[in-house]
């Protein structure tokens, strides 16, 4: 089966790199060059694309360099302008209106209580722990609220679209800020709470204060029975889209020479709070958590990363400028061995390719 043998990176022939090609599309969004003209070697970068295209369920896949797209490829239904439904890489988006609302002080900052922006079910509240919850913790993922994935009656409740009343419902399976434990439901009360704090859509909150500026027209973004845009996921971008976003976090906040985000607010988000939050996947090691972002090395790189079920991945390598995206099959409410199987091929493809790199 080539997904088996080429997790670990296939050997082509110099005859079958020659044959790739990984030409970048014209077009007005991007600027383009190569690799040789960006410093990069060629040959690792057709490696990188002979590999993906044994893939059984990628998308897409983008490389940026210096902020020019160096390489471009889609697979099977993958197109240019093709919106993927980009999975929990909503999360890191999520992550970064939460840094703009506080900038616009909408929020006073990461240390105010969950539960102030919730009266409603402040008063049913039977956890005490449950009152000393931050914004800050439910963007480390550190709240006390357990995984959904952890057991079936939870991932019911996720399911459910009611979020509000879990606040309440869900028990805590860790003090809060003692723990990593990976929670949809901290994403989802991030975005209703900037939702409710803005007067605004999360998604109309994003198309102003975000998407706006970076020329992105977002396409479905899933909600709640309540009508709040999801913060965990459901957001549908352009691969081109989501490499507009990781170039704005590389190059701190900044687009065209305006502050999209603040520069100290990526810097926070981009610090690994938690170590080893994840098993090493291929040559992504020492994978851990930070505000809605992972990070992890490479061989000798740091890599910070957007990670959606499926495969959906937003790679940035500081010290050699370097985004890589991709996109697949995201395995709509799918979990199981084969969606793993395949999303972790998706994981291994990018650290491997990094990895390479010197």
């Amino acid at each position: 089966m080539l997904l088996a043998v080429c997790l670990g990176g296939c050997l082509p022939s110099a005859e079958d790199l020659q044959a790739v090609d990984y030409t970048p599309i014209l077009g007005e969004d991007w600027a383009t060059s190569t690799p040789e003209a960006q410093g990069l070697d060629p040959m690792l970068v057709a490696t990188l694309y002979y590999n993906a295209a044994r893939l059984d369920t990628i998308h897409s896949l983008l490389v940026i360099k210096d902020g020019r797209l160096i390489a471009e490829d889609y697979f099977h239904e993958g197109a240019i302008e093709r919106k993927d439904r980009i999975q929990s890489v909503t999360k890191s988006v999520t992550g970064m209106l939460v840094g703009i609302a506080i900038d616009q002080g909408l929020l006073a900052g990461t240390s105010e209580k969950m539960l102030d922006f919730f009266p409603e079910t402040a008063g049913q509240i039977t956890d005490p722990r449950k009152m000393q919850i931050t914004i800050r913790e439910l963007l480390e993922m550190r709240s006390g609220y357990p995984s959904e994935e952890s057991h079936e009656d939870l991932w019911a409740g996720l399911l459910s679209g009611h979020y509000v009343p879990l606040i309440e419902a869900f028990p805590l399976t860790a003090d809060p800020g003692t723990r990593f434990q990976y929670s949809n439901l901290s994403s989802n009360w991030l975005g209703i709470i900037v939702s409710r704090e803005s007067g605004m859509t999360l998604k109309s909150f994003a198309q102003e204060h975000l998407f706006g500026p970076l020329g992105i027209a977002p396409g479905e973004w899933g909600t709640d029975a309540e009508g709040h845009n999801n913060g965990c996921g459901d957001l549908h971008l352009t691969a081109r889209d989501m490499a507009k976003f990781g170039q704005l976090i590389l190059d701190g906040g900044l687009w065209n020479g305006e502050e999209i985000v603040p520069e100290s607010w990526i810097g926070q988000s981009l610090e690994t709070i938690s170590e080893q939050a994840r098993d090493n996947v291929g040559s992504l090691r020492q994978i851990g958590y930070g505000y809605q972002w992972w990070s992890a090395t490479a061989g000798a790189h740091r890599v910070d990363f957007a990670w959606g079920h499926g495969g959906q991945v937003i790679a940035l390598v500081d010290a050699l400028d370097l985004v890589v995206v991709t996109t697949a099959d995201p395995f709509w409410l799918e979990n199981s061995g084969r969606s793993w199987r395949n999303e972790s091929a998706q994981l291994r493809l990018v650290g491997d390719f990094v990895a390479s790199l010197p």
